[in-house]
């Protein structure tokens, strides 16, 4: 059997917290990733984002990142995330691993064109001459449904709409071919149209992108109705933790009673609910299992 592609062993993610010490805000994380779509769900300061940021190495300044194990494997060989020279990291970030985050506006720079910005992706991992950068450009645009590739190629990140932008990021974070893909609510700023090519795109990146050996995609979603159908499995976070751990397709039938909160306050169409449902809370949940 091959290596998975990702390991994750009891990853923690803990920040200084005013009052002195450290405050963990992902606690003992375990997970594999294949060739596959991953997705995580859960209240936004679940760990949802901050457990992305930990593999990618992007957590910010003062945290403290620890684990067991946080390996990854795939084509280029194994390289254990922790302990790789920050050299080699940052050439990980964009080639073999991408991470595309919630909103564009803090992620693309205000001051590059954004066919530059996504040109330069390409510069830093992919030795193609230039002629061949622009058009693989112009197509990672297109496959993100903008129509005119060329012209929004051109514009600064301020010219474009939010969910431009957020298609902008997409074709960024893809247009290298990475062999895992983190995705942090990548189709949030786009309309239903749009975000069905979006997921089409990602959908053909796994099955067959990286030269036909398939990509790894570790989907972050508050939407569970679009993980249970666009993913193969769910970790279903709270506190920081995993609680439960369920295939997509099943996430309807799920246990835990944190899953079925969350469920529970989906809207129904033909059936409205008076009062609302609201979310319960138990300390128990919070707890890590020893």
């Amino acid at each position: 059997m091959s290596e998975p592609l990702l390991t994750v062993d009891d990853l923690r993610v803990a920040y200084p917290a005013r009052e002195g010490g450290m405050t963990e805000v992902v606690r003992g994380v375990s997970f594999t990733l294949g060739r596959e779509r991953l997705g995580i769900v859960g209240e936004s300061g679940s760990g949802k984002s901050q457990t992305g940021r930990a593999i990618l190495g992007l957590t910010a300044p003062g945290s403290v990142v620890t684990a067991r194990t946080l390996r990854l494997g795939g084509e280029g060989g194994g390289i254990d995330l922790l302990t790789c020279p920050p050299k080699q990291r940052r050439a990980l970030r964009g080639g073999r691993i991408a991470m595309v985050l919630q909103d564009p506006k803090f992620s693309l720079d205000p001051v590059m064109r954004i066919g530059a910005q996504i040109e330069e992706t390409l510069r830093a991992h992919v030795p193609i001459s230039r002629r061949e950068r622009r058009a693989r450009m112009l197509q990672a645009l297109a496959d993100t449904g903008i129509e005119d590739p060329a012209r929004v190629a051109a514009l600064y990140p301020h010219e474009v709409s939010g969910g431009m932008g957020q298609r902008a990021m997409i074709a960024m974070m893809l247009v290298a071919g990475p062999e895992l893909l983190i995705a942090d609510e990548p189709t949030s700023a786009l309309d239903v149209t749009v975000q069905l090519q979006v997921l089409g795109v990602l959908d053909k990146l796994v099955r067959e992108g990286r030269g036909g050996k398939g990509m790894g995609l570790i989907f972050v979603s508050h939407d569970l109705r679009l993980v249970s159908s666009f993913c193969d499995r769910v970790l279903v976070m709270y506190a920081g933790r995993v609680v439960e751990e369920i295939a997509a397709t099943e996430l309807h039938r799920a246990q835990h009673p944190y899953t079925r909160g969350l469920l529970n306050c989906l809207p129904q169409l033909g059936a409205p609910q008076h009062p609302l449902p609201v979310l319960d809370r138990r300390p128990e949940w919070a707890e890590v299992p020893k």
